[in-house]
């Protein structure tokens, strides 16, 4: 922090003026470590719009971008952490795990007020990587640039890109891979993970701590409740249903919805093997790590709240004295989870189909669709946009139907859904432009994302993933001259499963 108006002026000409919070904490909440440097950095993507939101000099930075997002040169101002966490990974509990390949370079307030979290992955090993290399590969790298922009421009909470820099080394996985750092900037990278390290240690002290610590940073309206740790859960409870219902409102999968990737503000976070759902089945899994479907598409609201029952688990002592009562007290918060979740699925998708206002059989009409959907192999994205074009004029029956196997068997749902939004009260123009903007035309296909990343690591060809970017940046646009990437993949473009990036 500043301590005068001259050191405050001189502080904001940074390039970046860093606010740093987390790292006056106790020491056991981080582990001290810098960058390590690498051989031949180059700016491969510079997000300049993220960073003049930040408050940060843009033309400063993709300056001198390779030597700062690969960590080779340390700004003014950062203290560069790798925070600790435990988490349960598919299940299991492991009481330490921790930023292995991730460094947290600082803190700043944006220009809204808000403060966000400027981090390094792929940065170098940590005290946490566990005999890891502590570094990323160029593809992981690339996939989590576009899909994080890519949701944030569906409007979904979520972390996002500020850069990605190639580092002139290898990285050695199933095979010799180009090396590269990506720039993630979140609300905070604190998981449930991070309370179950202290919970996993008895340390109810750094526990009262960073529960305090995430009240002030992100629910600050809570500060005073009565009972500020049972809202505090109730507010986690409330951002991650209505996270959730989003992406399975666009059909994303995130993959990996262990304990350690769930952030306690709210937004998506580590996008390993993450997708988004083509031809439309409840049940599909993308994850190659996932070998019994636990965070399958429809699996992934109950994984939430199953989430947060783990985050119930750290608070107890806190929440109340009395183990029974406290206990009561987090079952009813993990209980209304899912009727939070519903509530938020519900809206969402009414919107989705056209409604505005709610009728008793709109939930019937709502399943009625995605079972037809699942049944004749229709693609999710394709379904619902058509379905807003129609939803102006009878002129897009036909391509409506031939999301469809069988054309014909689209008929009887149709009927009742004119049936219904003829109970409406907006215009056919006003339903159909309100359905085009929570029905995207463009969402990252995966077959588009591979593409990308397979021009980029064999021919350091980035005008694919420099294209994708753009035509993912409006997604709720038709964008003629893009229309093939609204396309659903090919049979022999389809891709079957996605890998972690560690």
């Amino acid at each position: 922090m500043s301590s005068s108006l001259h050191d405050k002026a001189v502080f904001d000409a940074l390039p970046i003026p860093f606010d740093n919070s987390y790292v006056h904490l106790p020491p056991q909440f981080f582990a001290e470590q810098a960058p390590a440097p690498v051989a031949a950095p180059r700016l491969i993507k510079f997000n300049t719009a993220l960073a003049r939101d930040l408050g940060l000099d843009a033309d400063a930075l993709e300056r001198d971008g390779a030597a700062i997002f690969s960590g080779n040169k340390l700004l003014p101002g950062s203290q560069p952490i790798a925070m600790a966490y435990a988490g349960h990974q598919f299940g299991g509990f492991v009481p330490q795990l921790g930023d292995g390949r991730a460094i947290l370079l600082g803190e700043v307030i944006d220009r809204s007020g808000r403060r966000r979290d400027i981090q390094l992955k792929g940065a170098g090993p940590t005290p946490f990587s566990r005999r890891g290399d502590g570094r990323a590969a160029l593809g992981p790298v690339l996939r989590e640039y576009i899909v994080s922009e890519a949701m944030h421009a569906l409007g979904i909470p979520t972390t996002r890109a500020l850069a990605a820099v190639t580092t002139g080394e290898p990285v050695y996985r199933e095979e010799v891979l180009p090396g590269a750092v990506f720039t993630r900037v979140a609300a905070s990278h604190i998981r449930v993970g991070t309370f179950q390290y202290f919970a996993a240690r008895g340390d109810s002290d750094s526990l009262r701590i960073l529960a305090d610590y995430v009240v002030d940073r992100h629910y600050s309206e809570i500060k005073d409740r009565k009972n500020r740790y049972l809202a505090l859960m109730e507010a986690v409870a409330e951002r991650q249903a209505a996270l959730i219902a989003r992406w399975l409102h666009v059909g994303f999968i995130h993959g990996v919805m262990n304990t350690d990737n769930m952030t306690i503000s709210g937004e998506t976070i580590d996008y390993g093997p993450c997708a988004f759902v083509d031809t439309y089945n409840s049940a599909t899994v993308f994850s190659s790590i996932d070998h019994h479907g636990r965070y399958a598409y429809a699996n992934q609201p109950a994984i939430g709240q199953w989430n947060l029952a783990r985050l119930g688990e750290t608070l107890l002592s806190l929440i109340d004295p009395s183990l029974d009562t406290a206990v009561d007290l987090a079952n009813a918060v993990i209980k209304d989870y899912g009727e939070r979740f519903q509530a938020h699925w519900l809206t969402g998708m009414r919107a989705k189909i056209g409604l505005a206002t709610e009728g008793d059989d709109d939930l019937d009409l709502i399943q009625a669709l995605l079972a037809l959907m699942q049944q004749q192999g229709a693609d999710f994205t394709l379904t619902f946009r058509r379905l807003s074009n129609l939803a102006e004029s009878d002129d897009g029956e036909a391509a409506f139907a031939t999301s469809f196997k069988d054309p014909a068997s689209a008929a009887p749902w149709l009927a009742r859904w004119r049936e219904r939004i003829n109970r409406e009260p907006k215009l056919p123009i006003d339903r159909a432009r309100a359905m085009r903007g929570v029905n995207p035309a463009f969402i990252p296909r995966n077959h588009r994302i591979e593409q990308a990343i397979e021009a980029a690591v064999e021919d350091e060809d980035f005008s694919l993933f420099e294209v994708l970017l753009k035509v993912l940046a409006k997604p709720y646009e038709d964008q003629p001259a893009f229309a093939p990437y609204a396309e659903p993949p090919q049979p022999a473009e389809r891709v079957l499963q996605t890998f972690c990036g560690t």
